[in-house]
């Protein structure tokens, strides 16, 4: 790739980075009033943080059965009120755990 390329590729990146950024700001001047709207906007970084965590969790390990066994145990021990550290750790020992018992068979 040669200079003019990298530079034409950083510059439409910006631009759409910005209007991302900026686009709303500009429409939206006033607080938003809507239930339904503030409630969609609350849950959008969890969802997207979901879309990228969950397909990383079944492939980041040995094998998908491990990773699926640390997603089920990461999200019981999160029902039961433990915070991030704790399930993580949690996820990682399930992790650990199977992985060890798939060795021994």
């Amino acid at each position: 790739m040669n200079l003019r390329d990298y530079c034409f590729f950083l510059l439409m990146m910006a631009g759409v980075t910005y209007l991302l950024r900026a686009v709303p700001f500009v429409l939206l001047k006033g607080k938003i009033k809507s239930r339904f709207w503030r409630s969609f906007l609350a849950y959008v970084p969890y969802t997207v943080l979901a879309a990228m965590t969950v397909p990383a969790i079944f492939y980041s390990t040995n094998s998908v059965l491990s990773g699926a066994c640390a997603l089920v145990a990461a999200v019981i021990a999160s029902l039961l009120g433990r915070g991030l550290v704790g399930v993580a750790v949690v996820a990682c020992v399930t992790v650990l755990g199977v992985d060890g018992i798939m060795l021994l068979l």
